[in-house]
């Protein structure tokens, strides 16, 4: 409760929340008035953004083949930068809503299956242009063609058709989906001039910055839009830079000597070395993100489901969850849905670390030898020492497992995907069927695990269209226990993010939807001198 009332007070400080709303949630919540008002005072003096400044941020997830087109965003950096120049239709909130951007408004038929976007109208991309009705669609279509190469393709797939109609944009859909509107917050679906049919790398977007620098691998940089729709509500720094530094000694050390004012993706053994640093704030939340030990279903010798299962039973939950995690997080039970999804499968037994049945599959699949795994430290925060100690017990389980350790730099664009065993993470998604859409459906453009099942796909489209709770929640649970037994997805923990500020940094903005604050961190935080 105390999360969402910060949460909701600092909207109505930052404009964006009027007081009367806040006030009625927090009645409902419990609250005092004399309590809310306290709460709402204190947010107006702590929200109040200094105007001005150069704000840095030295981040993990950047490399060399990065590009300004927001289909082809893999990992953090671009991501983050992306969410800097462009405007999405609309975002989730950190508590699970949908706040409306170039879309102010969005209704459904009945059968969920037509939907109408009333686009908001007075909106500027960077080169001046207006934001038109008409480049919404030309955006969703470049996402939605069959041909794209988007990584937002299995999520738009499912459109049938896109039109203009006076101001707003009408999205016919092939078959009900009740989640569209989530679908929709998609990092990729950045609302580009023509759609980024023309120059889909320009970086002319309608967000509070103009790019000023696009140094792929090394460094990215924006000024302050002068025309920004939202005026001065976001964006609260003349100018913004990232600075890509994979390396975590690095990124504390950059923070430390104040190079850079926010960094990301730190390990949790890091964690109380940070809070010892002064003007220093460890800025941690729990997410839908989980670190993942990924096999090729289709590529010997993981085409194998004994030995895949042989590989998942092989894997101590809890030692990672206790020597790799320190505790800032939750287990994992190999499937992408953890309790913070609505509609979680609480029922499905948690998969422990069981050494002779592990045994037992190993000797079934009648594979022998060495099992390549590849890690970096770019995958996520202790991914190395992580592979070790999986390492140590399979051998437990008598799986020889040979690690071995890649180059941080290129990391996302030379092992994932391309790697059969490899280790990675996924941020979480505002639904289950983002997730399942977009790393499991045969089609996703980003099955980093190459598993094909057709009644899995059945499932998950049968779900889109299912407005009973009750049902939707059953076929949630049928798919989560076809990846878990049947998938290359082993996923021994869900994360906390773990970011951290530097001396007179404010307004960062926690969320359980990604890292730096669902990436708005450039974006939410001013410098207070």
């Amino acid at each position: 409760m105390s999360q969402e009332l910060d949460y909701l007070s600092g909207r109505v400080a930052a404009g964006r929340l009027s007081r009367r709303e806040f006030l009625g949630r927090a009645t409902a919540l419990g609250v005092s008035a004399a309590l809310a008002n306290s709460l709402l005072a204190g947010a107006a003096k702590a929200q109040t953004p200094r105007k001005g400044g150069f704000l840095k941020a030295g981040v993990s997830g950047g490399a060399s083949t990065d590009s300004l087109d927001p289909a082809s965003f893999p990992a953090t950096v671009p991501i983050l930068f992306g969410k800097s120049w462009g405007e999405l239709l609309m975002e989730m909130t950190p508590n699970g809503g949908i706040e409306y951007r170039i879309a102010e408004q969005i209704d459904s038929s009945k059968d969920a299956k037509t939907w109408t976007m009333k686009i908001r109208k007075g909106i500027q991309f960077h080169n001046g242009k207006d934001v038109t009705p008409q480049d919404v669609v030309e955006t969703l279509e470049r996402h939605s063609d069959e041909k794209s190469k988007s990584a937002a393709l299995g999520l738009m797939k499912g459109i049938q058709s896109l039109k203009v109609d006076g101001s707003n944009v009408v999205v016919a859909l092939k078959e009900p989906n009740v989640d569209l509107p989530y679908l929709l917050t998609d990092y990729h679906l950045v609302i580009q001039p023509n759609g980024g049919k023309d120059n889909p790398a320009a970086g002319i977007g309608a967000g509070p910055y103009k790019v000023t620098v696009n140094e792929p691998g090394v460094r990215h940089g924006g000024e302050k839009f002068k025309d920004y729709w939202q005026g001065d509500k976001l964006g609260h720094a003349d100018q913004v830079e990232i600075v890509v530094i994979n390396d975590p000694t690095a990124r504390i050390a950059a923070l430390q000597s104040n190079q850079v004012h926010i960094i990301n993706d730190l390990g949790p053994k890091v964690v109380d070395l940070l809070k010892q640093i002064p003007g220093v704030t460890v800025q941690n939340a729990s997410g839908r993100g989980y670190s993942y030990f990924n096999m090729f279903c289709d590529t010997a010798p993981f085409d194998n489901n004994d030995l895949r299962m042989a590989l998942k039973l092989a894997m101590d939950r809890e030692e990672m969850l206790d020597k790799i995690l320190r505790g800032y997080g939750t287990l994992g039970n190999d499937f992408p849905i953890n309790p913070s999804y609505q509609l979680f499968p609480e029922d499905i037994e948690q998969r422990t670390f069981d050494p002779d049945k592990a045994k037992f599959h190993y000797k079934k699949s009648g594979h022998s030898g060495p099992i390549l795994l590849r890690t970096s430290d770019a995958a996520f925060a202790g991914a190395v020492d992580a592979a070790q100690l999986y390492q140590q017990s399979c051998a437990k389980a008598g799986i020889p497992v040979e690690v071995k350790r890649e180059p941080s730099d290129g990391y996302w664009s030379e092992v994932w995907l391309k790697q059969p065993f490899s280790t990675g993470a996924w941020n979480g998604r505002p639904t289950q069927d983002q997730i399942y859409s977009t790393a499991y459906l045969s089609t996703a453009a980003w099955n980093d695990t190459h598993f094909f099942n057709e009644k899995f796909d059945k499932l998950l489209v049968q779900a889109r269209a299912e407005f009973d709770q009750d049902k939707r929640k059953n076929l949630y649970r049928e798919m989560a226990v076809i990846v878990r037994d049947e998938g290359g997805t082993i996923a021994p923990t869900f994360y906390q993010y773990i970011d951290a500020t530097g001396p007179g940094v404010k307004g960062f903005v926690k969320s359980s939807m990604r890292e730096l604050g669902n990436d708005y961190a450039l974006v939410h935080c001013w410098l207070e001198a």
